[in-house]
């Protein structure tokens, strides 16, 4: 069974599509590092919202992703456009399409 994290987080206004662009940004190392599907989404009436959802081999393997130099870099970027709201969700991932 793989390890799932589902998280959102809000940013600044007017800011959502630029963190969005970071987030999509530097996949290779994710797959790489285990990363077997990751999404970033957003909603048409919340215009500072973003959504993620991402699908890993194991816990272990999300861990160590956050160590990877894009994935510090990215996180340094985005986190001034961020409004400091999150939420988290952690799933043992049973099946599903794409997976």
């Amino acid at each position: 069974m793989s390890y799932g994290y589902i998280g959102s987080m809000k940013t600044q206004p007017g800011k959502r599509e630029e963190v969005v662009a970071i987030l999509l940004s530097g996949l290779d190392g994710l797959k790489t590092a285990g990363c077997v599907q990751y999404t970033v989404g957003v909603s048409p009436d919340d215009d500072v919202t973003i959504w993620t959802s991402e699908v890993w081999g194991n816990k272990e393997q999300h861990d160590t992703s956050l160590q990877l130099p894009e994935v510090k870099e990215a996180i340094a970027r985005a986190m001034p456009m961020l409004a400091g709201d999150f939420t988290r969700v952690e799933t043992t991932v049973l099946g599903g399409l794409g997976l």
